[in-house]
């Protein structure tokens, strides 16, 4: 990744955090979340809010810190943060682990498991960036591309999340010129069969000022 966007990214995530730390009590800055996953060295990526800012350009704040992880290390990458962060209680989901603040109830870590095809390709889809002294890794452009199309079309989701993935969707297609078409047609196979047309025509759209449809 040039320079230029590497700091693009770590402006995202240093403004989102302070956006954060200020809203949220108890808030867990993102960076200490790497500092304990490294030197226990498990293999993640940050993705969510804290990790689309700077594909958007809109860093915004976010009541949790979203991190994947493999299956293999899931349950080590749960267990080292519950033991740095002894304020915090896990709670079983399908497809991620809540970690929640003992006394506000509030979710302040999610560990994603990799039940979608997409997240098991997302490990081999990330962008490395160093902010001060740890190195994390976030979605490729075109893997946060499929990653909101997945959020925009599921069925489980509410409308008003939808348009606001919706939104991200647009903005980093506006922020970006540089969208590799083959290998986001490959990402958006894995979200299901024909996907992979769908989301670059999507593209195609937003580039040429058409509606999307939800």
């Amino acid at each position: 990744m040039p320079v230029k966007a590497r700091n693009i990214h770590i402006q995202s995530l240093e403004t989102s955090t302070a956006l954060s730390a200020y809203y949220i009590p108890k808030f867990i800055p993102p960076l200490e979340v790497f500092r304990v996953l490294n030197a226990a060295k498990v293999r993640f990526m940050l993705v969510g809010t804290h990790a689309l800012g700077g594909w958007t350009r809109r860093p915004r704040t976010t009541t949790d810190i979203d991190i994947l992880v493999g299956t293999r290390l899931h349950k080590k990458a749960v267990r080292v943060l519950l033991t740095a962060f002894p304020q915090l209680h896990s709670e079983e989901q399908e497809d991620e682990t809540h970690l929640r603040d003992a006394d506000t109830g509030q979710v302040l870590i999610d560990v994603m498991k990799e039940n979608q095809p997409l997240y098991r390709a997302a490990l081999r889809n990330k962008h490395p960036v160093k902010w001060k002294d740890q190195t994390y890794w976030i979605p490729s452009l075109e893997l946060a591309l499929a990653m909101k199309f997945t959020a925009m079309f599921s069925a489980t989701r509410g409308s008003a999340d939808k348009h606001c993935d919706a939104g991200d969707f647009v903005g980093m297609i506006q922020s970006n010129l540089a969208i590799d078409s083959r290998k986001l047609h490959a990402l958006g196979q894995f979200v299901y069969n024909g996907g992979g047309g769908e989301i670059v025509e999507m593209v195609r759209k937003v580039r040429a000022g058409e509606k999307l449809t939800l």
